[in-house]
């Protein structure tokens, strides 16, 4: 069911059962169980999916270590068992990551970690091995059922600085346990909801769709076409995350203040030594103000995070030059003899963690788990449950949750789970890729090494992608591995409605910084073609791309056209050379 499709069917009968507000991985992930279960489900998202919080996590699946010491043993457990689902069920984008933890002392952090763990303290402190040992220890006791990815390991400061011969050399020893990462998060959103609406056709979604409240209903107001519709769900789930407390004030849902978010920022940098100087390792580490922060190798660069910092409107949420200075500051922390320029950092991103209201004078000590809580409805405003808190690595858990909530709401019955199903690319995961990629590439004419490419990006769907590509003339775009008919297929089967949409979550080339002006163009001539736009959208569109690029991820236009001259010169080198 098409855009267009799904308006008219809401114009012309406005009930649902549930309306879902919020495409971010926790809605569609609430959407996801309702379908799958035969409820009547609507979701609107006010942007594009997986396009707030979802498309700014750390890119870490993961148990939460430092969890342990707040006593949310439960949420390290169930985060723990979601991590090794997501290894099973999504393995071309979530893969294990070696972590390691470098280590400055002893004993400290012990009666600290202990008041903490009592209530009696909520101030950061630097953990020492004793401490870092019981909870890696307890980590490895969660998984032992389960053993899909190897224990942890001690290292003494030779062996530390063996392996790592630029890290502090103040190091007494480091631990290596195992977690997980995630390369394309918002492409595994939008593989979800996808699989949703291939298996339950019935099942409704809009991106750029915000609702609010008029006198006589729920409206749907369509930000592409400015059409507004009526709609009348028995229940909502309100799932925009740190937008939970706006969202019920625009539905007329009356409730004290849910959330009390923070905003996390984080760095992409284009360095080789301090790449090469991780050796394939995220490295898990504590600033000097007992701040967790984390780098590891990311798609050819390194991700650097993050901040920690009250935020009460998550639209005004973008990374400021503290925070910059910060991230670095603590990068010198680790790897004292590297040094990052402000040429190094390609990207940069921000995204507002949803916790729940709270005092608490540090930010680090704010519980991490996940709940609901339902808001009885009154006069032509319905109840709404309200999904708080949580964590990227539980999204599959929490939807079940609100899901479950609301099934015994409707008085329906649950009749499948989700805890063994695919995600998207992952379904009929290949035991030997590289024959899987062979096999593929000569069934579609295409060379092996682009075969790998598109399976590194899109798991086994890269067979309907190559499909696509094979089938006419196609070509690549300007310094860059994507192509002509890659980009036309996920225009056509991916819900892409912007230019942003396409640069910065359906593909990573923003993200990994080869984004430049003439592969912008590129991209934006094919999106024009294939959503008939004239030539004042188009230029709308890159004014409005441009903005937020400088926005939002430090990127600016004379950057944009360093990489096109950059690439004109290394042609030219390379035709005189030849």
């Amino acid at each position: 069911m098409n855009r267009i499709q799904t308006i008219a069917g809401l114009r012309e009968n406005p009930d649902v059962d549930v309306l879902v507000i919020g495409g971010g991985i926790n809605g569609i992930s609430v959407f996801r169980e309702l379908a799958l279960q035969g409820v009547d489900v609507l979701l609107a998202e006010k942007g594009d999916y997986c396009g707030g919080a979802s498309a700014a996590l750390s890119r870490m699946v993961h148990g939460g270590l430092r969890y342990l010491e707040n006593g949310e043993f439960k949420l390290v457990r169930e985060s723990l068992l979601e991590r090794d689902r997501l290894l099973k069920n999504a393995p071309h984008y979530v893969a294990p990551l070696p972590t390691t933890v470098p280590i400055f002392d002893l004993f400290s952090g012990i009666a600290n970690g202990a008041f903490r763990f009592l209530g009696l303290s909520r101030r950061p402190g630097r953990r020492g091995a004793l401490v870092i040992k019981i909870g890696l220890a307890m980590y490895d006791l969660f998984t032992a059922a389960r053993r899909i990815v190897p224990t942890h390991k001690f290292r003494s400061r030779a062996e530390t600085l063996k392996v790592w011969p630029a890290i502090n050399p103040a190091i007494r020893n480091s631990a290596t346990y195992y977690d997980a990462w995630v390369s394309h998060p918002e492409r595994l959103g939008t593989e979800m909801l996808r699989d949703t609406m291939n298996q339950k056709p019935s099942a409704r979604a809009l991106n750029y769709a915000r609702v609010s409240l008029d006198d006589a209903s729920l409206v749907l107001n369509d930000r592409l076409s400015g059409e507004t519709v009526a709609v009348k769900p028995r229940l909502v789930v309100n799932a925009t995350g740190g937008w939970i407390d706006l969202t019920n004030l625009a539905i007329g849902a009356v409730a004290p203040k849910l959330m009390g978010g923070t905003k996390g920022s984080h760095l992409i940098v284009n360095n080789r030594e301090l790449h090469d100087a991780l050796d394939g390792h995220m490295i898990y580490y504590e600033n000097e103000d007992g701040r967790i922060c984390i780098l590891f190798p990311y798609l050819g660069n390194v991700l650097v995070g993050s901040t920690d910092i009250r935020i009460d409107d998550p639209d005004q949420a973008r990374c400021e030059d503290d925070e910059r200075q910060y991230i670095r500051q603590s990068l010198s922390f680790v790897f004292p003899e590297i040094e990052i320029a402000d040429s190094d950092i390609v990207f940069q991103f921000t995204g507002v963690r949803p916790l729940p209201i709270s005092q608490d004078s540090f930010t680090g000590r704010i519980p991490r788990d996940h709940f609901c809580e339902l808001i009885e409805g009154a006069g032509i405003v319905p109840p709404t449950l309200c999904m708080i808190g949580g964590k990227w690595t539980t999204f599959r858990s929490f939807g079940e949750l609100a899901a479950n909530i609301v099934l015994e709401r409707l008085c329906r019955q649950r009749i499948v789970g989700t805890e063994n199903m695919p995600i998207g690319g992952g379904r009929h995961f290949p035991m030997a890729p590289e024959k899987w990629c062979a096999e593929r590439a000569a069934a579609h004419g295409l060379p092996l090494d682009r075969m790998r490419s598109l399976f590194e990006r899109y798991g086994t769907v890269a067979d309907a992608v190559a499909a696509h590509m094979a089938a006419g003339h196609d070509e690549r775009l300007p310094g860059n591995a994507y192509s002509t008919r890659e980009i036309q297929y996920l225009i056509a089967n991916e819900y892409v409605e912007q230019l942003e949409d396409l640069l910065l979550r359906r593909t990573t080339i923003a993200i990994t910084g080869a984004l430049s002006c003439d592969l912008l163009d590129a991209v934006l001539d094919i999106l024009a073609v294939e959503k008939s736009w004239d030539a004042a959208r188009k230029a709308f569109e890159r004014t409005d791309f441009l903005a937020l690029m400088q926005r939002q991820h430090g990127v600016d236009l004379d950057q944009l056209s360093q990489k096109d001259q950059g690439r004109s010169a290394e042609c030219a080198s390379t035709r005189k050379s030849a």
